[in-house]
């Protein structure tokens, strides 16, 4: 029996005899999805519509920006592919049609290219290994610990002694990067490296800035028996406790030499010819990341910890974002380099604190409390007003040199895009007194890692021709001589008086050692 109007059963739907299908029920959920999701299909065409007709009545008409400026090249290419319209169907909207086109064809070639991907082989992540701490330590007043290597010659045959800190990412391991120790004891060099606050095996420092950092310097000197004057090196953002160190204890400091040294990209002296040189060299990742040191440091260990905080390896360029030349591409991918990179990199995130890498970007974008030109050499004025003008003119002033008094050497390469050379034509323009030496194909690595001949031509600008060490000082040691006894009768002395007596010990002691060499010290 058929149902109502003679169609079928409400609970069947006709497939054929003997075969039924139960319908949905409008009290079924799959009745209300399929329901709703028509809904949605028809709002989304009306609003489709609606952005069309918006679109046409403000945007497309003849006297818009947009028809005025590209209606013509849109026109003469319409016309040129007009002619694929005879393959559409007659009853579609060439326009209509060509959209759709379009956004098919961008989906396939989006799809092309995920699938590619996805092909390509991917590569193993290799995970960060750590090695035992094994490093020398000192106790510095406020109680805190800092982390040093030696290498070279010893404190007592040393001719000349260089103290040097880290770059961003690095630690005391690092040092002058594969420098010989022949080199250094042809020279007569000891060099110092040290781990700053929070890196390596260094206690950190609860609020650290640049001059905490120079006083470090200060009593790591004296903890290793550095009794003269010595050498600091910066290299890269290294430079920045160089800088420090010839501003807060010039009077330790015998001289300075930096490779590529950062400074602060915001510095207000810097003109804008300089400023521009300098970021433009930089990718957009460095630009923000250095906007955020800035402005919002406390988005820093977001990034910091799904980097080189993850416990993974990866390169240095990728991690800090870092725009490199064709020869410091080769470097960074040679394998000597990346032995070293392993294990300085360990040894920086040590102890997996993300807040002295964030203390280490502020310092380097924040204020350092003085300015490169401070250290120029200046005549200290005696004082300002009336009476010191008075004084003047009965007895002159005594002139009192401030400032930094030592040589300063800057090597800077020319192809560098990490520290661009626009920087160190602002010191040289602010410290006229500074020697740059200008590398013509160097860039950010090339010339200050395992390069022998560069160590060499540095060490020989610096310090001139090897001497060797000290020679090895040894103290005269005295020779001690036994006295000879001398013997007397006592039966004699009691009978001769004392003359007689002294006389005759006197005789006694010349015929026992006739033969008898002394010898007096």
């Amino acid at each position: 029996m058929n149902g109502v109007n003679g169609g079928p059963p409400p609970y069947t739907a006709g497939v054929g005899f003997g075969n039924t299908v139960p319908r949905v029920s409008p009290e079924d959920w799959r009745f209300h999805a399929t329901e709703f999701a028509k809904g949605v299909a028809e709002l989304s065409v009306e609003f489709g519509k609606g952005c069309r007709d918006v679109v046409k009545q403000s945007i497309l008409r003849d006297d818009s920006f947009v028809v005025r400026n590209f209606g013509g090249p849109c026109k003469s290419a319409c016309m040129k592919l007009r002619f694929l319209n005879r393959y559409l169907p007659e009853d579609r909207d060439p326009m209509h049609s060509w959209s759709v086109i379009s956004f098919v064809f961008a989906v396939v070639i989006a799809v092309l290219i995920v699938t590619s991907e996805s092909d390509a082989p991917v590569p193993m992540i290799q995970k960060l290994h750590i090695y035992p701490g094994n490093a020398t330590r000192i106790l510095l007043p406020d109680g805190r610990h800092l982390a040093y290597h030696e290498q070279g010659v010893s404190s007592d045959r040393a001719r000349y002694t260089i103290v040097t800190s880290h770059s961003f990412l690095s630690s005391r391991l690092a040092g002058i990067p594969g420098i010989k120790a022949s080199l250094l004891e042809e020279f007569g060099v000891r060099l110092v490296t040290y781990d700053l606050p929070g890196f390596g095996e260094s206690d950190p420092h609860p609020g650290r800035n640049l001059e905490s950092s120079a006083m470090d310097l200060f009593y790591l000197s004296y903890a290793v028996h550095i009794t003269d004057k010595f050498w600091v090196v910066g290299y890269s953002g290294a430079s920045l406790h160089t800088w420090a160190a010839l501003k807060y204890i010039p009077d330790r400091i015998a001289g300075a030499f930096m490779v590529a040294p950062l400074l602060n990209p915001y510095e207000p002296s810097m003109n804008k010819v300089e400023r521009r040189r300098t970021w433009e060299k930089w990718t957009l990742r460095r630009k923000f990341m250095y906007f955020l040191a800035r402005k919002f440091p406390v988005l820093l260990p977001y990034f910091y910890r799904r980097s080189f905080l993850s416990g993974n390896l990866d390169q240095i360029d990728k991690w800090l974002a870092l725009s490199l030349g064709k020869r410091d591409k080769v470097m960074i991918e040679e394998l000597k380099y990346q032995e070293f990179w392993k294990r300085d990199l360990g040894e920086s995130v040590r102890q997996g604190n993300v807040k002295p890498f964030v203390e280490e970007a502020v310092l380097q974008v924040s204020n350092w409390g003085f300015s490169i030109s401070d250290l120029n050499v200046q005549k200290k004025l005696q004082g300002k007003g009336i009476v010191y003008w008075l004084k003047s003119i009965y007895k002159r002033p005594r002139q009192e040199l401030t400032g930094f008094l030592g040589p300063i050497h800057i090597w800077q390469g020319l192809e560098d895009r990490v520290v661009p050379p626009s920087m160190s034509e602002y010191v040289h323009r602010v410290l006229p007194g500074a020697m740059v030496h200008k590398l013509l194909y160097e860039g950010h690595f090339t010339y200050f890692y395992f390069c022998d001949e560069c160590h060499r031509q540095m060490l020989t600008t610096v310090f001139g021709n090897p001497q060797g060490p000290l020679p090895v000082k040894v103290d005269p040691i005295p020779m001690k001589v036994d006295p000879i006894p001398v013997k007397v009768d006592p039966v004699l002395v009691n009978e001769d008086t004392d003359e007689e007596t002294e006389e005759r010990g006197i005789n006694s002691y010349s015929e026992n050692n006739s033969d008898s060499d002394i010898t007096f010290v």
